[in-house]
């Protein structure tokens, strides 16, 4: 089993212009230019907490607006993960957290089941965290799900502070990725699947 689990993805359209390396068994160095600082510090989150190593280097038509550039690096994140995680061999395959940041808690909970899903209950407070747009939490994370082929159920259970709601889903993300992409011992030479396929 070749256990490098590295990916680099490119993807340019007349919108955007998008690259990601990532290493899944890193140590959690990063390098992150989206030119939307807000994300930027989210994607930093991610990260940190599943110890990835992460280079996203992003342009876009920002002089519209946000959305092209974040669903397209969550396409481009999505893809990577999918690649570097390969034939999900003696892979853990679930992974959970519950995150807090003071009054508000998120659960992200993630299945590497080949299908693509989200679920996302989150009514964050506010529209905007400074000029960053709170739809595009959503948007982001359904083009990696779409591209990762990954299960993914987002729910925001408490909070009153946009920005403390959104990092706490962040972070539970990366969390629950760290879980997720393990290989363990218990199942190191098989498919975590009683169908022998995900």
């Amino acid at each position: 089993m070749n256990n490098i689990r590295i990916a680099e993805i490119s993807r340019k359209t007349n919108e955007t212009d998008i690259y990601v390396l990532l290493n899944l068994d890193g140590k959690a160095i990063r390098t992150i230019s989206t030119g939307i600082y807000f994300l930027d510090h989210m994607l930093d989150q991610v990260a940190m907490h599943s110890l990835i190593d992460l280079n996203i280097k992003a342009t876009g038509d920002l002089h519209i607006d946000a959305h092209h550039t974040v669903e397209d690096i969550g396409i481009v994140f999505g893809k990577a993960i999918n690649q570097a995680i390969k034939n999900k061999v003696g892979l853990n395959r679930y992974g959970y957290a519950y995150v807090p940041l003071d009054e508000a808690l998120s659960r992200v909970v993630i299945d590497f089941s080949g299908r693509p899903g989200l679920q996302y209950n989150v009514h964050f407070t506010h529209s905007h965290i400074g000029r960053f747009d709170t739809e595009l939490v959503r948007e982001f994370f359904q083009g990696l799900v779409s591209h990762a082929f990954i299960t993914l159920h987002i729910d925001n259970l408490r909070g009153f502070n946009a920005h403390h709601q959104c990092e706490t889903i962040f972070k539970a993300f990366g969390r629950a990725l760290k879980m997720a992409i393990e290989i363990t011992d218990f199942q190191k030479n098989e498919i975590p699947s009683t169908k022998g396929i995900l």
